[in-house]
């Protein structure tokens, strides 16, 4: 019944690169009653109201094409989201730290001194969902492509991984600098994933220019297949992704985009609202210079930030946050914990 194929993940243990396989179910239709018994069950219970009421029932309507692609993609969605992530499955989450943290990887460095102020499995290596789109913006931009150059959303950027959706419909043109706006801030996939597909050379370059962008940074266990965040085969640990953020700060424009807080984009005939994925780039409490949030079933609740905290300029990564709000949680007890133990008039012991 259950489906027998499975995927064996790596996982790094904090103390170095010892390695275990961790062998992944592929879960399909099995979580849910399959369609044939649904309509089934139906079938019978209406068949037993008809006897006892014989009144004739209107023929049921059936879903056009596109409801019937939606309800496919919910399904689709709604499976996913039962999915426990891989951080859950290799026993991360019962690991105790200071703060009660509710992700499962937790590193917080002063970018300035190198400092590392908190601590918690910085060298696992685990899914990073769409964190991933800072490495597709540092390709994009170290190549010096025009921004102003139109791109147009076609088939081959629709989502058929995940099923997600998207209100870049197949066909809409917007600039790279728009696409750019998008994929930072609002984590538009298809947005994404038209930076990569027209990029010269198509994906073929693409994806290994930015696992060749990785090795140059010293991630040394990072890994990339696409540009979007939404395969879970995307994978890196806090360590390698803190230096990630080290160097995106560096560009202005990665910093404007990933924080801005929401833009208004004619997208066809139409005006859009986008906003920004991050909440706390919306509080005044916070200074962040950049950040990008993340989320698949596989990574959990992921976030990355570089933020003036307490008079520093720290970086912060939180990976497979376990709620849908917990990751801002987190950083919120972070922001209070450094203010009271790492000022910069004067610090205390690292966790």
């Amino acid at each position: 019944f259950f489906s027998s194929r499975r995927r064996h993940t790596r996982f790094r243990n904090v103390t170095g690169v010892q390695t275990c396989a961790l062998p992944i179910c592929f879960y399909g239709p099995c979580l849910a009653a399959p369609a044939d018994d649904v309509g089934t069950a139906k079938g019978k219970s209406a068949t037993s109201e008809r006897s006892a009421n014989p009144v004739r029932s209107k023929p049921v309507k059936r879903a056009s094409k596109p409801q019937a692609k939606a309800l496919a993609n919910a399904r689709k969605a709604e499976l996913a989201s039962g999915r426990p992530s891989y951080g859950k499955l290799a026993g991360l989450h019962s690991s105790a730290d200071p703060l009660d943290l509710k992700s499962s990887v937790a590193l917080v460095v002063d970018q300035e001194t190198d400092q590392v102020l908190f601590s918690k499995n910085p060298s696992v290596v685990l899914p990073i969902a769409s964190i991933t789109k800072l490495m597709t913006a540092l390709v994009v931009l170290e190549a010096g492509l025009p921004l102003d150059e139109r791109l147009t959303i076609s088939q081959e950027d629709v989502d058929t991984e995940k099923g997600s959706g998207s209100r870049l419909r197949v066909g809409t043109t917007l600039s790279r600098g728009d696409m750019l706006n998008l994929a930072l801030m609002s984590s538009e996939n298809r947005a994404a994933h038209a930076l990569g597909r027209t990029f010269p050379g198509g994906m073929d370059a693409f994806v290994p220019l930015m696992n060749k962008k990785a090795q140059a940074l010293g991630m040394e266990h990072t890994t990339y297949v696409e540009p979007t965040g939404l395969s879970s085969r995307n994978q890196s640990t806090a360590n390698d992704l803190s230096l990630l953020v080290r160097e995106v700060s560096r560009h202005e424009l990665i910093r404007e985009l990933s924080t801005r807080q929401q833009a208004r984009m004619a997208v066809g005939p139409r005006q859009l609202e986008f906003r920004n994925t991050n909440a706390l780039v919306r509080n005044p409490a916070w200074d962040i210079g950049v950040q990008k949030t993340g989320y698949i079933s596989e990574a959990g609740r992921c976030v990355v930030m570089q933020a003036q905290l307490a008079g520093r300029k720290l970086i912060m990564v939180l990976l497979d946050s376990a709620g849908r709000y917990s990751r801002v949680a987190d950083a919120e007890r972070i922001r209070a914990w450094v203010a009271h133990n790492h000022s910069a008039q004067g610090s205390s012991a690292a966790l």
